[in-house]
């Protein structure tokens, strides 16, 4: 599927800020075989004095600003044209977990792609009882890794309840496990958790996701969002498979990665830090759009 992506975000301060630093990670991923990126551009308002683009240790795209005149707002935009192929269907030939931690245990490279770095706890994922004993629950003797990664992405999806007004980018995944309810980068957080409790390597991917409007209904500009969902290392033959516990499937056509790391800490769109006074506001919206 050819999207095309839109982008902007907004940041506005009461007094006018005078010097920050921030890292951006927004833009399409170029993935060989998964996503191309066809075009893209990025821009911001005001200027940045200095502007440099690398990639960090996992190979995301990364974008570092320095601002050191006083200004009173910052708008980012990405506007981008990508190529999401459906991924192909694939056998089951994952492992089952016993045999999992033997294929881990002999995986020697400490590549960015390397399970070890996606096994133990993260800055925002800790591995707690609570989490460990819903997945073990949810795993049958026998299961491969994939039937039981499937079985906790469908469980997620029932137990846990969508909510934009339950939590904020700061909440606890245990807290969000609790009361079972968050928005998506709550599910994802939560079975990483999961996954990780009983020794299945998973991460995080941040990305775009296209959303379709009820039938009838015409699709809104900027109605779309910036998502997060999960990858899962399901063994040597298969590698890494992408899963949405926000909406019960695996990831499709319609998720398009920006970054793939441990967990939101690794992928914020905007980290940094400023010298201001007051409390900021800020607004994002996205847009989606399928190329006809």
């Amino acid at each position: 599927m050819l999207y095309d992506i839109s982008l902007q975000i907004e940041y506005h301060y009461p007094d006018l800020a005078d010097a920050g630093r921030h890292q951006i990670r927004v833009m399409p991923a170029d993935l060989p075989g998964e996503q191309r990126t066809i075009a893209a551009t990025f821009t911001v308002d005001p200027a940045p004095q200095e502007q440099v683009e690398r990639t960090d240790f996992f190979g995301n795209r990364l974008t570092e600003l320095l601002f050191d005149q006083p200004h009173e707002s910052i708008t980012l935009k990405v506007k981008a044209r990508v190529d999401r192929p459906a991924p192909v269907p694939r056998l089951d030939c994952s492992p089952t977990l016993s045999a999992l931690a033997a294929e881990i245990a002999g995986y020697r490279g400490v590549d960015a792609a390397s399970p070890h770095h996606f096994t133990g706890a993260s800055v925002r994922v800790p591995i707690e009882q609570q989490t460990t004993d819903y997945a073990r629950s949810l795993h049958t003797p026998g299961a491969t890794a994939l039937e039981t990664i499937s079985a906790i992405n469908t469980a997620l999806h029932r137990d846990m309840r969508f909510d934009p007004e339950a939590t904020t980018v700061e909440t606890p995944m245990l807290e969000a496990f609790e009361r079972r309810h968050g928005v998506c980068q709550d599910f994802t957080h939560v079975m990483i958790a999961c996954l990780r409790g009983i020794g299945i390597p998973a991460g995080y991917v941040s990305g775009y996701l296209r959303t379709i409007p009820p039938q009838g209904k015409s699709r809104l500009e900027g109605a779309d969002a910036m998502h997060a969902w999960v990858r899962a290392w399901c063994g040597r033959e298969m590698g890494w498979i992408e899963f949405d516990p926000t909406n019960a499937m695996m990831a499709g056509e319609d998720h398009i990665v920006i970054a793939r790391a441990r967990d939101y800490f690794d992928v914020a769109p905007v980290r940094g830090v400023m010298r201001s006074a007051g409390a900021h506001t800020s607004r994002h919206s996205v847009d989606v759009a399928p190329v006809v």
